[in-house]
């Protein structure tokens, strides 16, 4: 169960991410959204590191934030998806992978 919130926080890291793209830290609805995703994603983050390791949940969750904004910013805002890019976003994917698999037995 913990590597499933763990997974919900990232996904709320990208969101809130996407957000302060989209409308900032403004006073508007679109703006509260994304100080609840914010707020959400490190409560999420904190349930999580109570069974997952600082560093494994860290890094996991801070690449799930990294790959999803920066697929989101190559799939819907027509950012650059060059070769070069797609192979450091693998990279950052094959680190989390190897955070999740490669952890000590019992996490």
């Amino acid at each position: 169960m913990p590597w499933v919130i763990l997974v919900l926080a990232g996904l709320c890291e990208v969101a809130w991410a996407v957000g302060l793209k989209r409308y900032g830290l403004t006073a508007t609805w679109g703006g509260a959204a994304t100080v609840v995703l914010m707020l959400l994603s490190f409560l999420l983050l904190d349930r999580a590191m109570r069974q997952i390791p600082l560093g494994t949940a860290y890094g996991v969750w801070t690449g799930i934030g990294a790959v999803g904004a920066a697929a989101y910013g190559m799939l819907r805002l027509g950012e650059p998806a060059d070769w070069r890019r797609v192979m450091c976003i693998a990279l950052i994917v094959a680190g989390i992978l190897g955070l999740k698999f490669l952890a000590p037995a019992g996490e």
